[in-house]
């Protein structure tokens, strides 16, 4: 994909849905880092694009174990969160470069805090609130990094 993807989302069903159709189809080996404030969508859209990949267990936001694995869809799902990351070089000790060049997709949350470890090819998604459109409204870009 050369060029960036933009939707729009009025719900949070929107937003699932979204994940789920990008889900059906990403291959092993795609790394989305995933950007927004609090509270936008993000673990929303992990939870669809995991139903896409064939992932009936429970999704949840991994915040205090850095990462979660879902393995038993086509592909495997890592899921991460680097909120709480302040230093970068602390994600070698979950294993990250075994998650990056692995057999499956990972998609990271607050992937600007560990941008400098990340490889060239990941793909980016932005969620954004406008306001002026509603509490529910979202504006999705889905594209290159």
């Amino acid at each position: 994909m050369s060029e960036a993807l933009n939707m729009e989302s009025f719900s949070a069903k929107d937003t699932f849905e979204f994940g789920r159709m990008l889900g059906e189809k990403l291959t092993a080996g795609t790394i989305i880092c995933l950007s927004g404030d609090l509270g936008t969508g993000k673990t929303v859209f992990t939870k669809g694009l995991a139903k896409g990949l064939g992932i009936t267990e429970p999704v949840v936001s991994p915040t205090f174990t850095i990462v979660q694995e879902y393995k038993e869809g086509r592909i495997p799902l890592y899921h991460f969160d680097t909120y709480r990351i302040d230093d970068p070089e602390e994600m070698y000790e979950v294993g990250l470069d075994d998650y990056l060049f692995g057999d499956g997709i990972c998609v990271i949350e607050w992937a600007e805090t560990i941008e400098e470890l990340l490889p060239e090819g990941c793909y980016k998604l932005t969620i954004e609130k406008v306001p002026e459109k509603g509490t529910d409204y979202r504006k999705i870009i889905f594209g290159k990094r």
